[in-house]
């Protein structure tokens, strides 16, 4: 094939691949500066000093109830090294607890009363027309192209249906380093143009270096088109979203000029794998109460996921710019987890951010398999662990905080419940080895006696166990007292099983999933930077050698565990069956949970469903045939690149077209490993001699240049 060159490339359909640049300055913020905005926001709720009162002191109350009974439990008057180090343990987590308890309650009853009309969003309002234009953002980064191209096909076809399409434009932004799937990115994009010519508000962005990760993809489109729209909203790329929903939060967006941020509640959908339909019926039945629950009591201080929110640009660009941390990695460089710590600072300048979980038609889903889970996790964790540099930062709210707080906790407290649980076991080792002295030196009318009171520990762990297990049976009558979901879960009985099944499950999974976040805190405490991986979406399938060679460690920690209760007493045992037995199975868990078999089983029988899969959306119907249509068509795997160029001339040129024009001087780092790629391209006599061995780093730069794509082209196979 001859090369080609940007004066002769074809046209891209649908005219040029981005608008004309209308850049928007985004500074960026200091931690360390106090800024000078106070004030209360206007849509913040009336009362909202008196909501926080209802759900804070009753957690403190019980907090130091459930102290003063563990230290009955443990005699804490008379303490020992290891009663001291379960005491202190003992007080966070369950204070955690405590205020997860009574923030549900306020949940409960804020659905019991059909919910919160918060910003005036009511869906059973006829759908509100935009006035203004808004940007949706597809962030991708080695993504499936035709999946997450899908959705946003969807979308477009969605706010079509609605008659609002000329109010939004769609953009994706691609940090993508694999250059097969570059290339399968462009092509996807070019035929939804060819599909849809009339629709235009269409454009494609890839950044040749993803400096800061998602944080800096989104700043990078703030500070180039962000002075084109009002707002802006983020896909994922495995979420999408109704029209309905998007012209509402425009709508609320235009009538408050003081929110900056408006999250919703989305509904995990599409679980084909038993993990994956545990956490969608979880997320279905459970996730509105705790939703409605934090919502009620954060008013106009909520948090922000990093997705399926709208975001006023304005506010972002001011308040949104997110400084690089002192120091190596893990826990210096580009923030990770940068969604809360964007909500912090734009609460910070003085903008509401706002929870809105009566709202529907937002959708995502969810990790297949433990193990995409736990590779997630690990980049959240590292991310939610560098917050501890955050919280000191000047002029934050202090529900801000304890949103900071919170993600901390969430991974941190995965090895404070394993040093609970080791400590218990060496106190019961300890009177086992080491009996007590029940006569101690010196004068005495009575004797010492142990006093650690198991019936008393009993009520404790009971007492716990109802606080946390409280909460779901909460949220599933509050499920049943509403006809569309109550049959949508598959009726009372049904749902119950299926709560029931859930929870045994869950808790099975629990221990396995604390040893694993410990040993991920634990890694980056001793500075291993887990990088940034691509997620799987669908098939949750885990070979068998590959499975043990992850969970071998849990499975040993498991029967050890095991081994040693009973070789204190069998009482001990008993006590740490449940943690012992997940941790055993852990591969048999693993195995099964991601197995699509036992999931797509239990859905035939009426178990784990949820009203979106018995009475779908018109969005998700849409995503899906529109999803099964672009599959039917493209190959299963993204061909090889440069193939994919030489065998599609209008692909070539497009590529070309699209392509960002040169840099003068060039001073990055990257261009060193353009001119080493250019070279041997040039040096080549054959394509075959010219790729093979090409890291996929050194293609995807040659494929940055125009030179080196006409080189690649030009060369025989």
């Amino acid at each position: 094939m001859d090369g080609v060159t940007k004066d002769t490339a074809m046209a891209l359909p649908g005219g040029a691949a981005l608008p004309p640049e209308a850049p928007l300055a985004m500074p960026t913020q200091s931690l360390r500066e106090r800024p000078s905005w106070r004030g209360r926001l206007p849509s913040s709720p009336a009362n909202i000093g008196l909501r926080r009162a209802v759900v804070i002191l009753p957690a403190i109350a019980l907090t130091f109830y459930g102290a003063y009974e563990m230290g009955r439990v443990l005699d804490i008057e008379r303490p020992t090294v290891l009663a001291v180090i379960m005491m202190v343990l003992f007080l966070p987590l369950f204070a955690w607890i405590a205020l997860s308890f009574t923030s549900s309650l306020a949940g409960f009853f804020s659905l019991l009363v059909g919910g919160e009309r918060r910003l005036g969003i009511d869906p059973r309002q006829p759908m509100p027309i935009p006035q203004s234009r808004t940007a949706l953002l597809l962030p991708c980064y080695n993504e499936d192209p035709v999946r997450s191209m899908a959705g946003l096909e969807a979308v477009h076809l969605s706010l079509v249906e609605a008659g609002i399409r000329d109010r939004f434009d769609l953009y994706v932004l691609s940090d993508t380093t694999d250059p097969d799937v570059w290339i399968a990115e462009e092509r996807q994009f070019l035929e939804m143009r060819r599909r849809y010519p009339e629709a235009g508000g269409l454009y494609y962005r890839r950044r040749p270096k993803n400096t800061a990760r998602k944080a800096g993809n989104i700043a990078d489109w703030v500070e180039r088109w962000g002075g084109l729209y009002e707002q802006f909203l983020i896909l994922d790329a495995d979420s999408v979203m109704a029209a309905d929903t998007l012209a509402r939060m425009v709508d609320a967006m235009e009538r408050h000029p003081d929110v900056g941020l408006i999250q919703t509640l989305p509904v995990i959908v599409n679980g084909h794998s038993l993990l994956a339909r545990m956490q969608q019926f979880a997320g279905r039945v459970y996730g509105p109460l705790i939703a409605h629950g934090i919502a009620w009591w954060h008013g106009a201080e909520g948090n922000y996921w990093g997705h399926n929110a709208m975001i006023r640009t304005r506010a972002f660009a001011e308040q949104a710019g997110l400084p690089e941390l002192r120091g190596r990695k893990p826990f210096g460089g580009h923030i990770l987890s940068h969604d809360f710590v964007e909500a912090a600072l734009m609460r910070r300048g003085g903008w509401a951010m706002h929870m809105v979980p009566t709202l529907t038609g937002s959708y995502e889903e969810s990790p297949p398999s433990l193990i995409d889970l736990a590779l997630r996790d690990r980049r959240w964790c590292q991310g939610n662990l560098q917050h501890m540099a955050v919280l000191p930062a000047k002029g934050l709210h202090w529900v801000s905080r304890t949103h900071l707080l919170t993600g901390i906790g969430s991974y941190i407290t995965a090895p404070m419940w394993l040093l609970f649980l080791l400590a218990g076991m060496l106190i019961s080792l300890q009177v086992r080895l080491f009996p007590p002295t029940y006569f101690p030196e010196g004068p005495a009318l009575f004797p010492r006696w142990p006093s650690i009171d198991p019936v008393r520990a009993m009520w404790v762990f009971g007492g716990t166990m109802g606080l946390l297990l409280a909460p779901k049976l909460l949220a599933w009558f509050a499920a049943m007292l509403r006809g569309p979901e109550r049959r949508g879960c598959g009726g009372v009985i049904r749902s119950f099983i299926s709560v029931l099944m859930e929870t045994i499950i869950a808790g099975l999974i629990a221990p396995v999933s604390m040893l694993t976040q410990s040993g991920h805190v634990f890694s980056i405490l001793l500075g291993r930077d887990g990088g940034w991986q691509a997620q799987r979406r669908d098939d949750g399938s885990i070979p068998f050698r590959q499975v043990l060679h992850l969970y071998w460690f849990h499975t040993t920690f498991g029967i050890a565990m095991a081994v040693a209760s009973w070789f204190v007493s069998p009482a001990l045992a008993a006590w740490t069956a449940p943690v012992a037995i997940g941790l055993a199975l852990s591969i048999l868990l693993v195995m099964l949970t991601g197995a699509r078999g036992p999931g797509v089983g239990l859905r035939r029988l009426g178990f784990l469903r949820i009203p979106e899969e018995t009475a779908p959306p018109q969005i998700l119907q849409t995503s899906r045939s529109v999803l099964e249509a672009r599959r039917a068509e493209a190959p299963a795997e993204p061909p090889c690149a440069v193939r994919a160029l030489r065998e599609d001339p209008a692909l070539a040129s497009a590529h070309l077209a699209m392509l960002p024009p040169p840099r003068r001087p060039r001073v990055d780092p990257i261009d060193g490993r353009l001119l080493a790629a250019r070279l041997r391209a040039e040096e080549a006599e054959t394509l075959a001699e010219a790729l093979d061995g090409m890291p996929k780093a050194d293609k995807a730069v040659l494929l940055t240049d125009e030179r080196g794509v006409n080189r690649l082209l030009s060369l025989p196979r």
